[in-house]
């Protein structure tokens, strides 16, 4: 299944020529800047002449690997609450982005609130202005597009947690990101105070903090949803490289403490070595013991449930 482009014409062009002359304008590096590699991103989904420049400075300033998931809002009302497509390719003016479905398939296991929902993404814009970015700056990138329509805690926890494991367990570097345009149709001075405080929970990783923030200074983000899910999948990713780091280095501990329990073994006629070894494997041991010790993270800020 190809997915026809719904807003080519009007969020960007569609001459092909036009589109990519825009996009390399707009992801243009600044000079002595180098791009860095993220699991995460956060870029607007306006008409490309209003929001272009931001999305392309943030694009250009990090790595576009292979593999994206693209979260979007579901800003009409016809779709699932949490919509999934997981086979063919979207077509712009640029040509056709593939979906990786293997990808696509392990996060619809692993969350079975996705649906496969091609009703959802056909008219939605806040997907399709990203992949023309991508497509200019990684030709060869696959992605899975997902359309959130919910506002509901609980489900953009639940979701946010399924992509963090699934990414968690890939060995390819994959990129998260997240659509949302930030305060909407209000006068610039008080645009600019509502941004800031959603921007302050977003640089904390807080994801029930910006939920509520939102909620409660009426802060019109649309990509709320997308934004939860993203800070909630962030938070299980650093859980599982916290967790694969302390294991790296109990297995050098282990190594460490077998060869110098076995070197104490064979020393027989150097006292002065042997003692340096047995305070060694003292070290050693002292310092698995507290390895072990350290609780593993189950919960980080900001997955509480809001009651």
């Amino acid at each position: 299944m190809v997915r026809l482009p719904a807003v080519a014409g009007s969020f960007y062009p569609s001459n092909a020529a036009e589109l990519s002359a825009q996009i390399r304008e707009y992801a243009t590096p600044q000079k002595g800047t180098t791009t860095s590699s993220v699991k995460a991103c956060l870029v607007p989904h306006a008409g490309l002449m209003y929001s272009g420049h931001v999305a392309g400075a943030v694009f250009s300033s990090i790595r576009i690997p292979k593999k994206v998931v693209i979260l979007g809002v579901r800003h009409r009302p016809p779709g699932s609450p949490a919509a999934i497509i997981s086979n063919g390719a979207w077509r712009t003016p640029l040509g056709d982005a593939e979906i990786d479905h293997e990808l696509a398939e392990k996060l619809r296991v692993a969350c079975p609130r996705l649906k496969e929902d091609a009703v959802a993404h056909s008219q939605e814009h806040s997907l399709e202005v990203e992949i023309p970015f991508l497509q200019v700056l990684n030709p060869d990138f696959r992605f899975v597009p997902i359309a959130l329509g919910t506002a509901h805690f609980e489900t953009l926890v639940n979701v946010g947690e399924a992509i963090g494991a699934v990414l968690a367990a890939e060995r390819q570097e994959i990129l998260l990101v997240a659509s949302s345009d930030l305060n909407h149709y209000e006068d610039d001075a008080t645009t600019r105070v509502k941004d800031r405080k959603a921007i302050e929970q977003l640089l904390s990783m807080d994801a029930l903090g910006l939920y509520d923030t939102c909620r409660n200074e009426d802060i019109s983000m649309c990509g709320l949803g997308p934004a939860v899910a993203m800070l909630t999948a962030l938070h299980i990713l650093k859980a599982s490289e916290s967790d694969r780091r302390r294991c790296e280095k109990l297995t050098t501990l282990m190594r460490d403490l077998r060869w110098t329990s076995a070197s104490c073994r064979h020393v027989h006629r150097s006292h002065y070595l042997r003692r340096i070894l047995r305070e060694r494997l003292r070290t050693i041991e002292e310092r698995v013991a507290e390895l072990l010790r350290e609780p593993t993270p189950k919960a980080w800020p900001g997955l509480a449930s809001p009651e």
